[in-house]
């Protein structure tokens, strides 16, 4: 059986990678599996996209797997992911669907599965949808054409989501000015309406989507143009959101830095002196900053750290009743409010404390201080998945840097689960140690990545020969035709 499935849905580059075929198939499993588990009924699946080119074509093949199964396809158009996983308990789907590749350039795109409570399907319910979208029997059975799914536009879930973010505010945002950078995503038709709906004077960046500019020069890929803002109009903070609008990170009065891991210090700090701090502990993952512990401790609030990925962070929050976790790079989740991270909600959320502490951005974030971390990205070829940690080479290289910075440092290495790379991080208290560290590490693992096996060694030299023995060849048809 094939694998579609990653860290964070399904993700590949559009046409290719993830193509429309696959698309329709899982489309028509989704709604197979929500038919059988509804029993009576039509069931009802609901569509969100952010706003990236392919999105209106995976939009259509979804439609068309969904209807030929025989269940209604719901379409909100444009909206964040939390929008989907919100609605769709909303409005008692049994299942919603978002298009999109997150923080990913254009040319990618993906899908995320909500079931009917409006959380991310388990990772048995991903295995049983990978099955049937490979089972080609299973494909090739159709409903009759008066059994079909029919097609319906919700023209209300762009004010019903605006709605239930702006709810999630205690009060109002009257009096702050606030640089909003939409990254060209999903977020860039809400923004506006949802923090001027508080009351706040806006800034808008990165609100102009053409289908090819999401996540490009702007958003939290590139903070310069928020910063940039920030510091000219005198705003009180400014918010960058990524593609899909599930992260935030923050920029201050000054322009510095409020990622993920400031933003939980800040709201672990504001939940717990309301006593609102479910067993006064909030959850992370292995890439948290040491800062984050550190300040923690000083605090006396507990931290508990999984592995990286939003979905780890929820499951662990979800089994042991936390309601407040997230990730260093802005996707945080506050369960009491949303069952996924929701970007516009954690800015709403930072821009209230900064309001009801009567404090500068500037100043909350000061009470964390982070260590150094240099990260790295090598690309990572298909045939090297799971291949390039068994190299001895590298492996001594990263036991002998680990034992050389001690307990005063850390590193992670680990592939990632949204793209085709390796990602490096060190993290230590001295900068030109771990820098060094770092790069020396990305030079041998691209080594290996650029290994060739024995099998491609030999069809080389076996192409090598076939050529030989044609450039030979060549040369003596002249004399045959003397």
């Amino acid at each position: 059986m094939g694998k579609l499935f990653g860290t964070d849905g399904v993700r590949g580059v559009a046409g290719s990678e993830l193509n429309c075929e696959t698309v329709m198939r899982l489309g028509k499993a989704a709604a197979g599996v929500a038919i059988a588990d509804k029993g009576e009924g039509r069931a009802k699946i609901l569509i969100g996209k952010d706003t990236r080119g392919s999105s209106d074509v995976m939009e259509a093949a979804l439609i068309a797997g969904i209807c030929s199964a025989g269940a209604d396809a719901y379409v909100l158009g444009a909206l964040p992911t939390q929008g989907v996983s919100m609605l769709t308990e909303r409005y008692a789907a049994d299942a919603g669907i978002m298009i999109t590749a997150s923080h990913s350039a254009a040319e990618y795109n993906g899908i995320k599965i909500f079931d009917r409570t409006g959380f991310r399907i388990s990772e048995k319910a991903e295995r049983e949808l990978e099955s049937l979208v490979f089972n080609d029997k299973w494909q090739r059975i159709n409903v009759g054409a008066g059994q079909l799914g029919k097609i319906y536009y919700e023209e209300r879930a762009e004010w019903d989501y605006i709605r239930r973010v702006m709810k999630t505010v205690n009060g109002d945002l009257r009096g702050m000015k606030i640089a909003v950078d939409c990254g060209n995503g999903a977020a860039s038709r809400y923004a506006k309406n949802i923090f001027e709906g508080l009351g706040a004077s806006c800034v808008m960046l990165g609100c102009d989507p053409d289908g090819n500019n999401i996540n490009i020069g702007c958003g939290t890929h590139n903070l310069d143009p928020l910063r940039e803002a920030v510091i000219k109009r005198h705003c009180d903070i400014g918010l960058a959101f990524d593609g899909d609008g599930g992260k935030c990170i923050a920029v201050d009065e000054r322009g510095g830095v409020i990622d993920g891991d400031k933003q939980l210090a800040i709201f672990a700090k504001f939940l717990k002196v309301q006593g609102r701090l479910n067993s006064n502990t909030i959850v992370t993952t292995v890439m948290s900053n040491l800062g984050l512990t550190q300040f923690c401790e000083r605090e006396g609030i507990n931290i508990t750290a999984t592995g990286v990925g939003s979905g780890n962070v929820l499951e662990r929050m979800l089994r042991f009743g936390y309601n407040l976790g997230g990730e260093q790079n802005g996707h945080i989740i506050f369960l009491d409010l949303e069952k996924i991270g929701d970007g516009a909600v954690t800015g709403a959320k930072l821009c209230e404390v900064i309001k009801k502490s009567r404090r500068k951005a500037s100043e909350l974030a000061s009470i964390i201080t982070t260590c150094p971390q240099i990260k790295i990205n090598v690309p990572m070829p298909a045939e090297k998945r799971g291949v390039w940690a068994e190299d001895a080479g590298f492996r001594e290289m990263v036991s002998l840097y680990r034992k050389k910075l001690g307990s005063s440092g850390r590193i992670i290495v680990r592939e990632s689960g949204t793209e085709s790379v390796v990602r490096i991080m060190l993290e230590g208290d001295k900068t030109g140690v771990i820098t060094e560290y770092a790069q020396n590490l990305a030079r041998k693992l691209t080594e290996v990545m650029n290994y060739k096996s024995e099998k491609q060694l030999a069809t080389e030299q076996m192409l090598r020969e076939i050529r030989d023995e044609t450039d030979n060849g060549l040369q003596v048809l002249p004399e045959l035709k003397t």
